[in-house]
């Protein structure tokens, strides 16, 4: 078996989706009480979304970075504890409410209380602490400090893309940088701040997490957004006209999701330009992920071989063609710079030959979404279909809850023959099929199994996370303050046991396990 995947099962909760003090979730207390939530399941792995500064519509898929961290995931609480914040700061917010994530209102929130934050660090900071931020800013420089600078920029522009500034930042003239980075240092300053404390806290969680047996499993999407620090630093490295602006955009043809594609307007890599820089810039960013996280999902790997390229002026995914990708080369640079490669490749949708085989070159496990499995028995998602170098999941953030796809989208085709499957009846199925696809993923012979959070809780679709190609409503799930019960988790550590998964169990039989009813 694959160092990095022993055989094991987890839970797919984006931090967000945590309850928080000021209604989102965070890397701080509340992400701790999960991770002791999933260690009383038997749960060896926590999958979470992409954790960059997310923009307009609030996707973790559409970043403002590919290196820096979501301000808004940051823990308040050990600011006070520090004393860059006075305890009235917090008090004297009113307890949010169950429900979904005002992501407004956060963001408004946590931007006065960091900038406060940041006030009273520069105030009343011990040496020590000043110390430690400063060699972290020289250490990060390659990154933070562009970071910083297009953030302040960004600011004193009223938040418009980079395209649309003043020609000299838009187009990083040497003078006009030199003249707004000392306009903008204490800007600037704040936003490394800002960084600084979401490494930190990402850090102390991840500790956390591997010291109780818990990794963490991140999400890296292939594509950068067109207004991010990434591609205005790095023009070079993408295919962008004169004035900035993309040539041609990424996306997908049409497919199960919607009749036209998905446009998702991301600007295509210059893959020469890359390779003679030797793949610097993609190996950073792998560095930068697992220093956060211990193994990555790459979503859209099939970029990698080939990507959807669709011209910049066509408003849908229709019209477009397969670009060819770096292909194996680019994986060989990866492994020689990192070592075994800790990589999950979603491997969803039109997938060719082609990146089978570089999957399955550098070993790198696929995915398999029992949602996805109910047509006809050639199904290569069916159980006895799956193979042990594999994540198998109930559904991913893209989908449905089960119970949502089995009560409005599964047809009675797909459930005829899911209940044929399992012998069973549909209506009986149908009392509880999230904990049929459950069981089904956790005896897989995959080495890993997931399920999203909403699945474990039997949420029907008010709980779905992202519908893809709908601009608005996405994201804002969160999980209700009491539903991490121990009866849920006693349940899920018998099932973990009956088909070793508990971490404990690796290497010898399963334990003598005698699973009570689903709850």
């Amino acid at each position: 078996m694959h160092d990095h995947f022993p055989r094991g099962s987890g839970v797919l909760l984006h931090p967000t989706s945590l309850p928080g003090r000021l209604g989102v979730g965070n890397l701080g207390e509340p992400a701790r009480r999960f991770v002791d939530w999933l260690v009383e399941a038997g749960q060896s792995l926590w999958q979470v979304l992409p954790l960059g500064p997310t923009s307009y519509g609030d996707s973790p898929y559409q970043t403002l970075s590919a290196f820096a961290g979501n301000p808004l995931l940051i823990d308040p609480c050990p600011l006070v504890d520090a004393g860059w914040l006075a305890t009235g700061d917090l008090s004297a917010i009113p307890a949010p409410p169950d429900g979904p994530v005002d992501f407004g209102a956060a963001i408004g929130l946590a931007t006065k209380l960091l900038d406060r934050a940041h006030a009273g660090f520069r105030a009343f900071a011990p040496a020590p602490a000043r110390a430690a931020y400063e060699e972290w800013c020289r250490r990060e420089a390659a990154w933070l400090d562009d970071w910083g600078l297009f953030t302040a920029l960004k600011e004193r522009n009223g938040g418009r893309p980079w395209t649309q500034w003043p020609a000299g930042e838009a187009r990083r003239d040497p003078a006009t940088l030199e003249v707004a980075r000392a306009e903008l240092s204490e800007d600037i300053d704040r936003h490394r701040f800002r960084q600084w404390l979401f490494h930190e806290q990402c850090r102390a969680l991840r500790d956390y997490a591997r010291a109780r047996g818990v990794r963490l499993f991140g999400d890296i999407p292939i594509f950068v957004a067109h207004d991010s620090a990434d591609v205005w630093a790095n023009p070079s490295l993408f295919r962008l006209a004169a004035d900035g602006l993309p040539t041609a955009v990424a996306g997908v043809p049409p497919d199960y999701f919607s009749a036209t594609g998905q446009r998702w307007g991301n600007p295509i890599y210059d893959w020469d330009a890359m390779r003679e820089r030797g793949w610097d810039w993609w190996i950073a960013r792998l560095r930068a992920s697992l220093a956060q996280v211990d193994l990555v999902r790459i979503d859209h790997f099939r970029g990698f071989a080939a990507c959807w390229e669709i011209p910049a002026g066509e408003p849908t995914a229709v019209r477009g063609r397969w670009a060819p990708g770096p292909g194996a080369a680019f994986f060989r640079a990866v492994r020689e710079a990192l070592g075994a490669l800790p990589i999950v490749a979603e491997d969803l949708g039109i997938i060719t030959p082609e990146v089978e085989g570089l999957r399955e070159e550098f070993g790198l496990p696929g995915m398999k979404v029992l949602q996805f499995a109910w047509s006809d028995p050639l199904n290569p998602f069916l159980p006895h279909a799956h193979v042990p170098n594999c994540v198998v999941y109930t559904g991913t953030h893209d989908n449905n809850t089960t119970v949502g796809w089995w009560r409005e989208e599964a047809g009675e085709p797909q459930k005829r023959f899911l209940a044929a499957y399992f012998g069973r009846s549909v209506g009986t199925i149908g009392r509880d099929p999230h904990w049929t696809l459950i069981r089904v993923g956790m005896m897989s012979p995959a080495h890993t199994f997931i399920a999203p959070m909403q699945d474990l809780l039997g949420l029907g679709s008010e709980a779905r996370l992202n519908t893809p190609a709908a601009a608005s409503g996405n994201w804002t799930w969160r999980l209700p303050a009491q539903a991490l019960d121990s009866s849920l988790a006693a349940y899920l550590i018998e099932l973990t046991r009956l088909y070793r998964r508990h971490p404990d169990q690796q290497g010898r039989g399963a334990a003598d396990v005698h699973p009570a009813p689903a709850p």
